[in-house]
């Protein structure tokens, strides 16, 4: 059988002109960044209103297995363009904290991939490596202010702004930084994974350059003695940090295998980040598209909460007109008690019973308002019964279910798939019904997120991080969208309760006010923003040789 990066290697990739020419890009709207990867400039956007209906892609609560969503995303938009559907997929840029830690690469999987993967996984065009130089360059001219006490520029009581990198390393959590002479003033300090930077989130959701300055500007780097905010526009950082991003906010275009556009752009993390492309991305596809496919990431609980509630209500975006469930029989199983081991082996009764946490991701799509179909990626070892009892307890739950094998088929797989989320888009299902009202005090919006989505009994907001909120309060907080820092692996705050957990209460951590992003992060249970590599890292698999073939990458 053929790696993903074998399957990847063997198709001859257009030139990144052509396949600007068939998304109907102007050749002095497209730099090309390389042979096969152009960068997409703003004023695209100018030629065309956006049109296109939008379908988002989710998925059932991950698993160690797998469920393949960016695979799926990708052979749903070739799908729609197989039947005759101008489709555009729409992704994050891969972190290489994942990449070499836990799950490799993020391009697709099989014949439902992006090219080239091996870029596309590694360094790509350089639009990560910019958010951490701008962040670190922040951080960097707040120290220096810190350290000339004499100039008495912050001399902040609480510095807020951390460092960050785009590399799982645990041992970067916590640490004592300004030890030596004159390395400026001793403290404890940490750092973050990029993917969870405010400017990483500001970066995906600005409009434009503009919108960028000023976002920057309205970062909040410290708190001074009176309880006022310090930010960066108190620097003069905003013009220098925009001249780092000046290349990373213009979209990436790359081609799928089967040679349709794809837009690449922006990596926030669903888990400790709002999860979805760029703002500007999507606004771009909608302009030259009849069909934008998005992937949100992780479970519905994370990314597509987030979409819904936070990132279609940013000026200029619109909420998806159909929502997708990713889903597989392995995931159901185990989230029906099978230990991963045994995931291959038929088992009805585990199916039955791990279809609770599916069912919940349905209710919470469905609470939308919008219609919800779930795409059952096929495995070889799914039996006949085993689709047909998830395709009854879908039916029962209000939904379609659909088979796609689009790993194995690439578009031609999710033909069925595409038909039926493109008549669902065409209908007029009315206005969003959103998990809270921005106008709602932010504990409240946080107890609806957790009561609704998550299904929880209650929060529990320790003293501390309620005086957090209501001083923050002060500092504008009160009418931002939510976004929740949480395990992607159970809907509650403890990763180890699968399924659907009832009655559980959910622990509130910390809260952060992301001023220039324009929301409140809150923290739940032990989430960390750094993560750690597994016991076995999947950079110990890769290697490259002497003619530049690489294995392991996926």
């Amino acid at each position: 059988m053929l790696t993903d990066y074998e399957i990847a290697s063997s198709v001859i990739q257009q030139p990144i002109e052509k396949i600007a020419e068939k998304m109907g890009l102007k050749s002095e709207h497209v730099i090309p960044w390389g042979r096969n990867v152009g960068k997409i400039c703003l004023k695209a956007k100018d030629l065309h209103e956006p049109k296109a209906k939008m379908v988002l892609v989710t998925a059932m609560t991950p698993t160690p297995a797998g469920e393949g969503k960016t695979t799926l995303s990708i052979g749903l938009s070739e799908a729609l363009n197989k039947i005759g559907k101008r489709s555009i997929v729409t992704l994050r840029e891969p972190s290489l904290g994942p990449v070499f830690g836990v799950k490799g690469g993020a391009a697709g999987g099989g014949f439902s991939q992006v090219i080239p993967m091996d870029s596309i996984n590694l360094h790509f065009t350089g639009d990560i490596h910019a958010v951490t130089s701008a962040h670190n360059l922040l951080t960097a001219l707040l120290d220096n202010d810190y350290s000339r006490v004499e100039q008495k520029c912050l001399l902040p009581r609480e510095i807020v702004w951390n460092r960050v990198l785009d590399m799982n390393d645990r041992a970067l959590r916590n640490m004592v930084i300004g030890l030596g002479k004159e390395a400026g003033m001793v403290r404890e300090s940490r750092f973050d994974i990029t993917a969870s930077s405010e400017i990483m989130a500001i970066l995906g959701l600005s409009r434009d350059m503009a919108d960028l300055k000023k976002r920057l500007s309205d970062i909040i780097i410290a708190e001074n003695n009176d309880g006022v905010p310090l930010r960066a526009g108190g620097l003069n950082a905003s013009g220098a940090l925009a001249i780092l991003l000046k290349d990373a906010i213009m979209p990436n275009l790359v081609q799928t295998l089967e040679g349709n556009p794809a837009l690449i752009h922006t990596g926030p993390f669903a888990n400790i980040a709002h999860g979805t492309n760029s703002v500007i991305a999507t606004d771009i596809a909608r302009r030259y598209a009849d069909m934008v496919v998005i992937e949100a990431g992780f479970g519905s609980d994370l990314g597509a909460e987030k979409f819904f509630n936070l990132v279609s209500r940013s000026e200029g975006m619109v909420p998806p007109d159909v929502v997708v469930i990713v889903a597989t029989v392995r995931a159901l199983k185990f989230h029906g008690g099978v230990k991963i081991k045994s995931l291959s082996e038929p088992d009805v009764t585990a199916v039955e019973k791990g279809f609770a946490n599916l069912k919940k991701h349905i209710e919470n799509m469905r609470s939308f308002n919008r219609p919800v179909v779930v795409a059952l990626n096929r495995f070889g070892s799914d039996t006949t019964q085993e689709i047909e009892i998830i395709k009854d307890l879908v039916k029962e739950a209000g939904s379609q279910c659909f088979e796609a094998n689009v790993w194995a088929e690439g578009g031609k797989g999710g033909v069925e798939l595409a038909k039926a989320v493109y008549e669902l888009s065409q209908q007029d299902h009315g206005e969003v019904n959103y998990t809270y009202s921005f106008k709602d005090e932010p504990v409240e919006k946080i107890r609806k997120i957790a009561k609704n989505i998550y299904g929880a009994k209650d929060i529990h907001v320790p003293r501390k991080v309620e005086n957090k909120i209501e001083q923050r309060k002060k500092w504008g907080i009160s009418e931002v969208p939510v976004c929740m820092a949480k395990t992607q692996y159970s809907f509650s705050d403890n990763p180890d309760l699968k399924g659907s957990p009832q009655n559980f209460i959910l622990e509130i951590a910390d809260i952060k006010y992301a001023a220039g992003a324009g929301f409140m992060v809150v923290y739940t249970g032990e989430i960390m923003t750094m993560p750690g590599l597994p016991a076995k890292p999947a950079a110990a698999l890769m290697d490259i040789d002497e003619n530049g073939k690489i294995t392991g990458l996926f």
